[in-house]
């Protein structure tokens, strides 16, 4: 029986060393880089919004002044 545990234990250790000093492979990743274009919606902020409405403002004032003056011609 002494004898019968050895040899098991033996060929566990033997099947151990032969399983554990193997190459392995190791797999090897490929990173692909990919454009992608997306289409972004400019969206005005109150500032933006805010300066539309003057310059409108303004410029009406503007052309109301060149009316009251006239043509020179």
């Amino acid at each position: 029986m002494k004898r019968l545990s050895m040899l098991a234990g033996g060929l566990i250790m033997f099947s151990t060393v032969l399983t554990s000093c193997r190459d392995t492979t190791e797999k090897e990743t490929v990173v692909r880089e990919v454009e992608v274009e997306k289409k972004v919606e400019e969206r005005e902020g109150i500032l933006e919004r805010t300066a539309k409405e003057v310059d409108k403002e303004v410029n009406k004032e503007i052309d109301e002044e060149i009316d009251k003056i006239g043509d020179d011609n």
